[in-house]
This record gives structure tokens, C-alpha cells and sequence, in this order.
């Protein structure tokens, strides 16, 4: 059995399992299949075919992928709009027979002719645009449309023109630049296709019209509603469309010399294939400009590589197609099931073997046993608050607690009869406390470290810490900032309860037992953010010792109670308080008496602790079993402990049943009285102490009494 044990925790130490999921949570993933792809084409392509990597055909290669990669920016740009393109491979083949008429015919000079064939790219754009985004029509069917006038425009011409376009040669070097010159063996149109396709991720990821492009595709009633001009954007999508299928002409134009009938045919299911394999959604809303670069590398490859082996045309196109419907089918399908698959797999249990809970049953003899003594508690804005973690008292008797609506409310008068909204934040306000002057601090769940000065005014101190190299989750970003306190030097130690799951979803960090907290300090002197100490077990209420020379922290699923040393000797050394509670504990606070009061939120159940040492139950529950129906530990029952500096306990407070003030994740003391928080309660209970100090005011013992 203990041969099992060691072999179990060696197992899921050394073998992550959550990087899987973390691994598929992120963007970037998106891209792993395409880039898989891609790579394992070009390797079949440089082993199967001779002198692949001669610099001739490379740069041949590269004139074709920047002819073709423009035009996939341009399907790819109207795609993440919500739309689609059918007629760009008409629109390339008439502006190119445009191209050639404006220099071989009417002599245009390049000047003139250039920025003619753009705007005649860009009206071509512009119609399908104000059909579809000021009339309103579909856009498969529009553009199918406008695809048969557009080629058949495209075939007057020819059949009238031929031979005239054709037979025409233009002297210039300018000419000759953009077709076949190159800049230190880049060719020209390489470099003109890498300017805008950074220039089209900068626009699309950073600036306000690409975010309104992604908020149509996404969601385009949205957008409209939260004053997006859908329209106008939707319009000038298919205009920058048909701009960039302009470009991409000219250069084919001007490679080529000529126009044959069959240009652009079949191109908007090349472009349209390069698009969706790339990972472009067909439903609008999630893309980027390095998806449609790599998508289209892969079609030019293969596309080109089948034509070196000497296959047919045919094949060619029986060969994207069956691509583009693969794509299509991987695109939906993932797309609908990604969150499902990334929930299966995302909650990964780890081993934790907890010692023997002690009890607390009556007459057990342990300093736990049970009593009724929070019976007499009284409430507290009954009924008018949601959510109340932590409550704190300033000097003139006002209460301050935080609501799940993201208010902070103050209750003031003698019985607190008074309430009013103190300052709103947004998130949902978890600890607080007070600075020396006077400004209240915050830690808000999902937003991270907040201020609160005298006047209700709100201001951030930091949202973000320093990232972990190793790290597959980006932790630099707070997600879940618990409990705070202040060192007398001005720093500002708090919790982060768990860096993999949100505020909403906390309670699923308690079925991995993996130590996935930590504890950060933000300095008040310099505004710097940094980790202190890691792979926490869910850290939640820190407090500050009265000496000033350490934090005493506890780990809600590690059920103990630890100091960190921040002066003297031990400096930077974490050492054991309470090794181990009967229940969860949470907020912890000072007392009158120089000891230290500590919320437990839950009490542990022996069914709960035997699953903890069995990751593989937890695993396939969380998998097979509906969340509603899930193991979570037992958090129902109301408790506060009082212990000393030695992790004695002196005092313990119950409240059976958890019927007059269930679940408290906090309590505070003031003049006599005890005052309790709970993150699932609609009040704030007040608890009488016997033999307390009714003078004595907690923020006190920080910065003293004001002058």
C-alpha cells in the first residue's frame, strides 16, 4: 500500500497533466494543426523532389506566395468581418486584364496606371461592400453573383481585347523591379507582401477599426448595440478586400505580361481553402493575419508540389477540395467543441494526502469540540447585501463590506441602521484594509489590487506580477486576488487563491489539490509587483503579525496555518503554524488580546479527504459526471477559532447548523465586538465578546490612534 502511495505521488508530480489542458486553452493553438501541416509538407516536398532548395526555385516560390497571400489577406480580412468572398478570383482576373490595358494599350505611365488599377479594386470591392453591408443581402449569394458578371465582364474584354493586351511590351525598369527584381534575393512582391501583412496585424490586433471587425464577425447585433458602425465597417471590409486583390494582380501582371482565359479561375477555392486551414472561422470573429500567411503556405506547397510531380490540373483541384472540406468540417466541429473538450480535460486532480482531520465532535477533548455559542449573533443589513466576504471598521465606527454586484457599502449610526454605496469597483471586492492614510485596499476577484481614498474615489495598484519562465498560463495577470494585509514599511502582502480558474469557478481549484496559489507583494514606497512564494494550496487569508517581522497565511485545501518571514534571521523562510485544521480556514485577523482570529469556511469529511488521495476518481468524475453532481468540499458550517502565536487554539466559536450565520470567510474584531463576513451570506453578523477590550480598534495596532 505505501509502495502504491510513493508511486501515485510520484506519478502526478512529475507528470503534469493540467499542462494539457492549459496547453489547449490557449489562442495560439489554433495554429498547432496548420503548423504541424505545413511542416510535414515541406519536409515530404525538400525529401521528394530534387533541388527544392535551390535559390531559383525558392525565389520563385516566394513570388507566388506573396501573389497568392495577398489575396488570402483579402478573403481572410472579409471572414473575420462575418462575410465571404466567391467573386475574388474574377475581381483578380479583371484587374489584371485592367493592368495590362492601362500600360500595353492606352500607355498609361506606371504612375498613373498603378494607382488606377487600385481604385478600380477598391469599386469592385465597394459594390459587393454596399450590397452586403448597407443592403443587407447575404454574402455567399452576393458574391456568387457578382463572381458571374465580374468573370463576365472579364471574358468581353478578352475576346474583344486580346490580342491587344497582350502584344503590347513595356521598356521600364520599374516594370521589370516589380515582376522579377528582388532586394538581396527577396523578391520584390515578397517584401511588398510582408509590409502589409504586418501592417494588416498591427491594424487588426491594435487599432479600434480592427476591433470593431472582430466584434461584427463575433457578435454584429452586439456590436451595433454597443455603437459599432456595422455597416460602414462591413463596406470598407470588402473594399480593403478588393485593394489587396488589385495589388496581388499588378504583380502577377507585371511577372507575367499577359492575360489568358483562364485566370483566376477556380481561385476563390484555393483562397477559401488557405483561409479555413489556416484558422480562419467561417462564422466570422476569430482569425488573425499570421493564420492566413501560414494557410496559405500550405495550399502554395502543396498546390505547386503536385504540379512538380507532374500531376493534372484535376488532380490539383480534387485535392483542395477535399482539403477545404476537411477544413471546413475540423473548423465547425472544433469551434463547437473546444470548450467542452478543453473542460474535460482542464481539471486535472493531483495527489494530496492530508493527516487525520481532528475532531470536533462534543466531548471529543480537543480544542475544536462544537458549541452553539454565534447563536446570539445579530444581522447586519439583512437581506441587502449579496456576497459580504470581508468586513472592516474604521475609527469612527463605519462598516465597510464588499457585494458580488462590485460595490463596497458603508453602514453607519449607532446600529448601524444607515447604508449607502461607498464606491463601486466592478469586481467582486474580496479582502481589504487600511493603508496609513487612510485610503481602503482591496483585492477584487478577477481585476486584482485596489485603492479607495476617504472620498469614495477609486484607483488601481496593480493587476499583474511577474510571469513565471516556465509557466504555460500566462500568470503575470491576477486572476483571483483574496485577502491582504500591510507591513509597517509599506508593503502590501495578498493571496492569489488560484492562477488557473477564474473568480466564478474557484471552487473547481478544490478537486485538483494542486498548489496552484500564491502570495504576492506590492510595495506603496515604489509600485512594484512581485511573487513571493509559490505552489500555494489555495492561500487565502493573510494577516500581519504585531511585531511587524512576519505574515501569517493560510491554505484553504492544505487545511493549515503558515508564517513567512519577512525580517529578522528567518527572513524569506516559511515555517509551519497550524499543520492541521478540522476545516477550511480563510480570512485571518487580529484580536484585542495580542492572539490572532481565524474564519474556517467548511469542515472536512472523510469522504472528501479519501478522494484527495485518489486523483483518478476525481479525474473521471469530472469527466463522466455533471458538474451539479461533482465531490466538493463540505462548506456549510460556520466557525472561528482564536490561536496564538504558538498555533495554540484558545477559542472556538460555532454555530451549529450553520442556521443563524453559516458560512464565514471572515471576521473582524472592534470595541468589544465581533463582527462576521461570508462570501455566500446576504448580512453581516455581530457577535458580542465577553471580556474583550471595548475600546480597541484593530487598525490601531498598525498605525496608531489619530491625533
Amino acid at each position: 500500500m505505501a509502495s502504491s502511495n510513493a508511486f501515485m505521488r510520484a506519478r502526478y508530480k512529475y507528470f503534469p497533466d493540467h499542462l494539457v489542458g492549459e496547453l489547449l486553452s490557449k489562442r495560439w493553438m489554433e495554429s498547432a494543426v496548420p503548423t504541424v501541416i505545413l511542416v510535414a509538407v515541406f519536409l515530404y516536398l525538400v525529401g521528394t523532389l530534387p533541388n527544392y532548395l535551390t535559390p531559383v526555385n525558392l525565389m520563385d516560390m516566394g513570388r507566388l506566395y506573396a501573389e497568392f497571400g495577398l489575396v488570402v489577406l483579402a478573403m481572410a480580412l472579409v471572414m473575420i468581418g462575418g462575410g465571404v468572398d466567391l467573386s475574388i478570383g474574377s475581381m483578380f482576373a479583371l484587374c489584371n486584364v485592367a493592368m495590362l490595358s492601362l500600360i500595353n494599350m492606352l500607355g498609361w505611365p506606371l504612375w498613373v496606371a498603378i494607382p488606377s488599377v487600385l481604385v478600380f479594386g477598391a469599386a469592385l470591392g465597394a459594390i459587393n461592400g454596399f450590397l452586403i453591408g448597407y443592403l443587407k443581402l447575404r454574402a455567399f449569394l452576393t458574391t456568387l453573383v457578382t463572381l458571374i458578371i465580374y468573370r463576365a465582364l472579364f471574358d468581353i474584354v478578352l475576346q474583344n481585347f486580346a490580342v491587344e493586351i497582350s502584344g503590347g511590351f513595356l521598356d521600364s525598369e520599374v516594370w521589370d523591379f516589380i515582376g522579377d527584381g528582388d532586394v538581396f534575393g527577396v523578391p520584390s512582391s515578397l517584401i511588398a507582401f510582408l509590409i502589409v501583412a504586418i501592417g494588416g496585424h498591427l491594424v487588426i490586433s491594435r487599432t479600434r477599426p480592427g476591433w470593431h471587425v472582430m466584434a461584427i464577425g463575433g457578435a454584429r447585433r452586439s456590436a451595433y448595440n454597443a455603437g459599432v458602425a456595422v455597416n460602414r465597417t462591413i463596406f470598407m471590409t470588402y473594399v480593403v478586400s478588393g485593394i489587396l486583390t488589385a495589388l496581388s494582380a499588378i504583380f502577377f501582371a507585371a511577372r507575367l505580361g499577359s492575360a489568358g482565359s483562364d485566370v483566376g479561375v477556380g481561385m476563390e477555392v484555393g483562397v477559401l481553402t488557405a483561409a479555413v486551414l489556416g484558422g480562419i472561422s467561417l462564422g466570422g470573429g476569430r482569425g488573425s493575419v499570421a493564420k492566413a500567411t501560414m494557410g496559405s503556405a500550405i495550399v502554395l506547397l502543396i498546390t505547386n508540389g503536385m504540379l512538380r510531380m507532374g500531376m493534372e490540373g484535376g488532380s490539383s483541384s480534387v485535392a483542395l477540395g477535399v482539403i477545404l472540406l476537411i477544413a471546413v468540417g475540423i473548423d465547425v466541429k472544433w469551434l463547437k467543441n473546444r470548450h467542452k473538450i478543453i473542460s474535460k480535460v482542464y481539471v486535472s486532480p493531483a495527489y494530496l494526502d492530508l493527516p487525520s482531520a481532528p475532531s470536533a465532535e462534543e466531548n471529543s477533548g480537543t480544542p475544536y469540540e462544537v458549541n452553539n455559542r454565534l447563536k446570539t449573533v445579530t444581522a447586519i443589513g439583512l437581506g441587502k447585501l449579496e456576497g459580504p466576504e470581508d468586513v472592516i471598521l474604521d475609527h469612527n465606527d463605519n462598516l465597510f463590506t464588499g457585494t458580488r454586484h462590485g460595490d463596497i457599502m458603508k453602514f453607519s449610526g449607532p446600529n448601524f441602521e444607515k447604508q449607502e454605496v461607498f464606491a463601486h469597483i466592478g469586481g467582486h471586492p474580496l479582502g481589504m484594509a487600511f493603508d496609513p492614510d487612510g485610503n481602503l485596499l482591496v483585492c477584487v476577484g478577477g481585476m486584482g489590487l485596489y485603492g479607495i481614498k476617504p472620498g469614495g474615489e477609486v484607483y488601481r495598484l496593480t493587476d499583474q506580477t511577474n510571469r513565471t519562465w516556465y509557466s504555460v498560463n500566462d500568470d503575470s495577470r491576477l486572476r483571483l486576488a483574496d485577502d491582504l494585509d500591510i507591513t509597517p514599511d509599506g508593503e502590501v502582502y495578498f493571496s492569489e487563491a488560484t492562477i488557473r480558474y477564474e473568480m466564478h469557478s474557484w471552487s473547481l481549484d478544490s478537486l485538483e489539490g494542486r498548489g496552484n496559489g500564491r502570495i504576492i507583494c506590492y510595495d506603496l514606497n515604489t509600485g512594484k509587483t512581485r511573487t513571493v512564494i509559490r505552489n500555494l494550496l489555495f492561500p487565502n487569508g493573510i494577516c500581519t503579525s504585531f511585531d511587524g517581522m512576519s505574515i501569517l497565511f493560510a491554505q484553504s485545501w492544505n487545511c493549515s496555518i503558515s508564517r513567512y518571514w519577512i525580517d529578522g534571521p528567518k527572513r524569506g523562510q516559511v515555517e509551519p503554524v497550524i499543520p492541521n485544521l478540522p476545516g477550511y480556514p480563510d480570512n485571518i485577523n487580529r484580536a484585542s488580546d495580542g492572539n490572532y482570529w481565524l474564519a474556517l469556511v467548511g469542515m472536512r469529511t472523510p469522504t472528501f479527504d479519501l478522494a484527495l488521495k485518489m486523483p483518478g476518481f476525481r479525474r473521471r468524475m469530472a469527466r463522466r459526471v455533471a458538474p451539479d453532481e461533482w465531490l466538493f468540499p463540505n462548506i456549510n458550517s460556520g466557525c472561528v477559532l482564536k490561536f496564538n502565536e504558538a498555533g495554540e487554539i484558545l477559542d472556538v466559536l460555532w454555530d451549529l447548523g450553520g442556521e443563524n450565520h453559516p458560512m464565514i470567510t471572515s471576521m473582524r474584531e472592534h470595541k468589544g465586538h465581533l463582527y462576521l463576513g461570508g462570501i455566500s451570506n446576504n448580512r453581516v453578523g455581530r457577535y458580542k465578546l465577553e471580556n474583550a477590550d471595548p475600546d480597541w480598534v484593530g487598525i490601531d495596532t498598525y498605525w496608531g490612534k489619530p491625533k
